[in-house]
This record gives structure tokens, sequence and C-alpha cells, in this order.
């Protein structure tokens, strides 16, 4: 597609194409009425019988199936047109509005898309000391206008060479053909469900054309914002709408719960605590954690990007229940090495901000190691916090059924990862904290991750005895756990584990214990016995100091990102 070609392109042969379709269609219904009238209910009153008559009904029933079923193409047929003509119009407008701001700046555009402009600030025609940055843009947007007229182009041609085939082969006039081909033009205005195959997903998605994808956007934010197989693109523009209803329903629900009551009320003598304030108060701090979150997510979708603050994509959002939330720092549809972080017990969506810096500062570490080794590649690190995590230590993170419930979302999203992804991701990262390692290690044993390395940083264990058990080379499984972190103290409680605790602490107690020991889900994953790869830490740090200037685990955790060697 050319800009000149796109620029002139008359759309009205479509609509009339269109219209001659839907015409032919209406026409030939009223053909198949009247050959039922006059032609099928007359046969079947005429009280004919016999062997004749028999296969006289079963080919009339034959021809009346091969005709609603042409009418149904047909009808088919003027669908696409629609569709066509709807794309090509919407890239046909962004094109222009693209050659009208370049006209308004005082740029010159030329047939192949070049730009150029006048730099003398003594002339009439200056385009601004701005002239090169706008240029860049406007090229950007012709070059998106003409990519969107070719998909459009690719997509409808493909449904009216099928549509085609079928009429000059025959196939059309087949019930089962022609049900077929219905059902696949009605799936380009269903949104998959929540679960599908995030490869079907990316298929029916590139079967839209670019103005059918944008209406998606715009009618279902909440569907395809939080799909696994949609770009991450398409995601972040159906999630910015979300999170701005999220922001609305949650500043609703506050104002809605009008001032505080008396925290106390006197019963009798005795000063009580009040019943309602109480209840007012812990939905006024959800709902206000909530806000807190959104305001988070907002400051660092909207913060000036640079090397310590690349572009974000949000990737999921919804209030529910404690709120979630998926962003991704750079782009992970385009980045060579991709970093998927899964946080512990207290992970929602108030907490998200501490969680988007660790994000953050994983980028810049996985950077620094590509700097050092010279190599150009770029990483995405995205924060998960795609499930209901453990509120609290006791007796929530105690409590395996987080990690199981969350087994199916992680994997899809994975998956999603490599199905959207602009070819083959260089390498692929897993990295969890403390109950992520459980959700992750329960995940990747039960249904396997399509991931590299996984990096298992302060677990409480995570449902299997040994690296090997993850599904991956446990070459590539890496963990830390700092001396000084608590993590230590969940001790097992399954009996298995306890028995081998003892038996361990008895043998220590003389002197040749070997260091074995079970956390409360699963064996500790920094014991050779384990078998993962150790990373170093700061024998002093705490559970959630990994991330601190002076943590050496950082370093660590970036070269694993970067691909790079991990001990140097």
């Amino acid at each position: 597609m050319d800009i000149k070609t796109l620029h002139d392109a008359d759309f009205i042969n479509l609509i009339t194409a269109k219209t001659a379709f839907d015409t032919l269609a209406t026409a030939f219904g009223q053909h198949v009425e009247n050959w039922q009238h006059e032609v099928v209910d007359r046969l079947n009153h005429s009280q004919w019988t016999g062997t004749a008559a028999s296969h006289a009904q079963a080919r009339i029933q034959l021809l009346e199936n091969e005709l609603q079923a042409a009418q149904q193409e047909i009808g088919l047929v003027s669908r696409a047109l629609n569709d066509a003509s709807e794309g090509f119009a919407a890239a046909q407008a962004h094109l222009i509005s693209a050659l009208d701001d370049a006209k308004t700046h005082k740029l010159t555009v030329a047939a192949d898309g070049g730009i150029t402009w006048d730099n003398d600030p003594n002339s009439a025609n200056f385009a601004g000391k701005d002239a090169e940055s706008l240029a860049h843009q406007i090229s950007s947007r012709i070059t998106a206008a003409l990519t969107e007229a070719d998909h459009a182009d690719q997509t409808i041609s493909a449904r009216l060479a099928h549509l085609a085939s079928n009429a000059s082969n025959g196939t059309g006039l087949d019930s089962a053909t022609a049900k077929t081909d219905l059902a696949a033009a009605n799936a380009l205005e269903t949104v998959p469900a929540a679960g599908t195959d995030p490869n079907s997903v990316k298929g029916w998605w590139n079967s839209l054309t670019d103005e059918q994808q944008h209406r998606m956007i715009l009618n279902h934010p909440d569907q395809i914002g939080n799909l696994d197989g949609v770009p991450a693109v398409a995601r972040n523009e159906a999630n910015q709408i979300n999170l701005q209803r999220g922001k609305q329903d949650v500043q609703r629900q506050l104002d809605g719960l009008g001032p505080a009551p008396k925290p106390t009320i006197q019963m009798g003598r005795e000063i009580m605590p009040n019943p309602a304030y109480t209840k007012w108060k812990a939905a006024h701090d959800e709902l206000t954690d909530k806000m807190n979150g959104i305001t988070a997510i907002e400051k660092r979708l909207g913060a000036p990007v640079d090397d310590q603050h690349p572009p974000t994509f949000l990737l999921g959002f919804d209030t529910n229940g404690k709120g979630h939330a998926i962003i991704a720092v750079n782009n992970p549809d385009t980045a060579n090495n991709v970093s998927t972080y899964v946080p512990g017990t207290g992970a929602r969506l108030g907490s998200i901000n501490s969680d988007i810096n660790r994000s953050d500062l994983m980028v810049q570490s996985a950077n620094d190691a590509n700097r050092k080794a010279g190599d150009k590649s770029t990483t995405s690190s995205i924060t998960w916090v795609g499930y209901d995590a453990p509120q609290s230590i006791i007796p929530e993170a105690a409590d395996d059924s987080y990690a199981k419930n969350a087994e199916d979302k992680l994997h899809n999203f994975e998956v999603g990862l490599h199905a959207t992804h602009d070819g083959k991701i260089g390498n692929n990262t897993v990295l969890a904290h403390s109950y992520g390692t459980t959700t992750v290690g329960y995940a990747m044993r039960d249904k396997g991750l399509p991931v590299d390395n996984v990096v298992l940083i302060a677990s409480p264990g995570t449902g299997v005895e040994h690296a090997k058990d993850l599904r991956i080379d446990p070459n590539h499984v890496y963990a830390a756990q700092s001396q000084a972190d608590a993590i230590g103290w969940a001790a097992a409680v399954d009996p298995g584990g306890m028995a081998d605790n003892f038996v361990d602490n008895v043998k220590s107690s003389w002197g040749f214990g070997d260091g074995d020991h079970h956390l409360i889900h699963g064996r500790q994953t920094t014991v050779p016995q384990f078998g993962a790869q150790v990373l170093p830490t700061n024998p002093e740090g705490g559970h959630s100091d990994y991330w601190n200037d002076d943590s050496p685990t950082l370093p660590a955790m970036g070269r694993i990102i970067a691909g790079k060697p991990v001990y140097q």
C-alpha cells in the first residue's frame, strides 16, 4: 500500500457492492420462501407415496438446504464488504489526518513518505525548531495508516477469497460449510472467553481489521484488557479505559460511605467500640488502599520516559476482591528478553507501587549486564499481580490454595507472551518472591511454564522436592535466601517435612547434619539437595531487601534476565 493509493481511494464502490449483495440476499431469500411454499409444501400435501416419491422428497430437501446455504454465503460476502469499507475508510482517515498535520506544520511529504522541511528561520516556510521531532511523529503515523490498510486488505481478501472458492467449487452449497462460515464471521464480533488458548486468541485478533480491533477495545475493554493472546499495545489501550472506570467506581463507593460514624458508643456506664464505625473503617480502608494503587499506576504510566523510567504497558487491571494489575516495563512483545515477576504475600492492587519499582530495578540491572557485555538487547520486566495472593503470614500464607488457584492464570499468561511476541523471545524468565515462588512452583510442577529460567527469591517452598521437578533444566533454576531472612522460620507442617527436619537437626547436634531443611511448602530451595543454582545475598538482608542497592542478588537477577553468565 502506498500513500497515493490510500489517499485517492474511493470506497463508494465497496458500499455499492455491499448494498447489491444485500439486495441479492433478500431476493434470494424470497425465492427460497417461494420454493418452500410452491414446491415443498405442495409436494408434502400431495399424498404422493412410494419409492419415487421418497427419492424426490429427499432430493428436494437437499436442494432446499443448498438454497439456504447459498443465501447465508451471499450474506457473508455483504458482511465482508462492509468490514472492508470501514477498515479502509479508517486507515484513509488516519492518513489524511497525518498529511493535514504535516501541511499545518510546513512539512512536505513525498510520494514515498519521505518528509522534508525548510530550516531557514528567515524563510516564510520555516518549519520551526521542533520540525525534526514532528516529522518523526508524522512519519510514524503515515506508516501506521499504510500498515492498517495493508492489514485490512489481507484479512478481507482472505475472507472474500474463501467465499469465492466456496461459490466456484460448490462447497458453499453445503449446509455444514455454510454453518462453519457463519460461525467464523460471528466469532469476529465476539470476544473469546477468558482462559481460551492464547494462540487461538492471537489468531482471532489477527483476523480482525484494525478498525474492528479498535471497536473491540472501546466496546469490550474489560475483556480485551485481560485476555491473554491480545498484543500488549491493545491490552494497554483497553486497560487505560478500565483504569479510569475503576477509579470512578472506587471513588463512587468512597463517596457513598459518607462521613465516619463515631468510633465509640456509650453502653450504660461503659464506652464500647462502635460496630458501625468498625464496619465503615474496614470498607474505607480497603477502598482507600485500591485508590492508592490506582494512583501509583497512573503516576508510573504518566512518568516522563528516561533511563530510569522506560515506557510502561498496563496488561491487566480490575478492582475485584483486593484488586489485580499486570504492568510491563517496556513492551514485552518487542523486547529481546522478557521477565515476569510474581510477588507474594500481601500482593494486591494497593501494594503495586513497590512491585513496579522492583520491575524498574530489574530492567536497569539487566540493561547494566547487557551494557557490560556490549549487547544492545532490550528487556521487559512484568509485574504480575494477576492472582489472589495471601494477605497475611498466618494463616493465609500457610495455605497453598492461593497457589493452586493461580496455576491456570499464570500458565495462560506465559503462553500468551510467546503468542504475541514479534518472533521468538530471546530469553524468558519467571522470577518470584516469597509466596510468589510457591505460586510459580505449583504452576511449573502441574502445568509447565514455557520459560528458560526460574528465579526463586526467599521461598517458603515450591511444592517440589527437587529443582528438576519444575520441568526445566535444573541448571536454569536459581534460588536466593539470606541468612537473616525470617522465611527460614517457616517450618514444615507436613509429616514428611517435619520428620526430615527432625532427623537433620539430630544429626546436626552430633556434628554431621547436612543442612537439608524443609519449609512450609516444601524443601528449602537453597539447600544442595534441592539442586538449584544458589545466588549471592547480603547475609544481613531481610525478607524484602534483595532489591536494595547493596544487595548482590539484584545484579545476579539482572544477569539471568539478560541471559548472561551469572557468576563473574
